[in-house]
């Protein structure tokens, strides 16, 4: 099974929680075990596995990013001044791959699927694939 949703991101750097929508297209596609892959085919945001409790977590995550890419001392800057976030998303990477166990995603207590948008607010797609 193969599902695409739209993404209305708000923020130009933000992180949004993706577990229910993909939890809902595991259990419609009725796979009880198997792989759930979620992707983003963007070049500035990227998929993610990590914890949503605490929302400082998802701050410290972005100024993480900040801090080992700085913005505006790149080449591409000069283009359309997002480098940074093109390099923060390459070493994120577009996508994640959960296993399913009894028809539900296999995630730990405090683990997420979340969109991370790099350079909004922008309309992101995701794709989630079951097997």
């Amino acid at each position: 099974m193969l599902v695409e949703f739209d993404i209305r991101t708000s923020a130009k750097r933000e992180m949004i929680d993706l577990t229910a929508r993909v939890a809902e297209i595991v259990a419609r596609a009725g796979v009880a075990e198997g792989l759930c892959s979620i992707y983003t085919p963007h070049a500035t945001a990227a998929i993610v596995v990590n914890e949503n409790d605490d929302p400082n977590v998802c701050v410290d995550v972005l100024d993480a990013l900040d801090r080992l890419v700085p913005a505006g001392i790149w080449r591409h800057d000069r283009v359309d001044g997002n480098a940074a976030s093109h390099i923060q998303a390459t070493i994120l990477g577009p996508g994640e791959t959960v296993p399913v166990r009894d028809g539900t995603l296999l995630l730990g207590t405090w683990q997420a699927v979340m969109l991370v948008e790099l350079d909004g607010p922008r309309q992101r797609r995701g794709v989630v694939t079951v097997r």
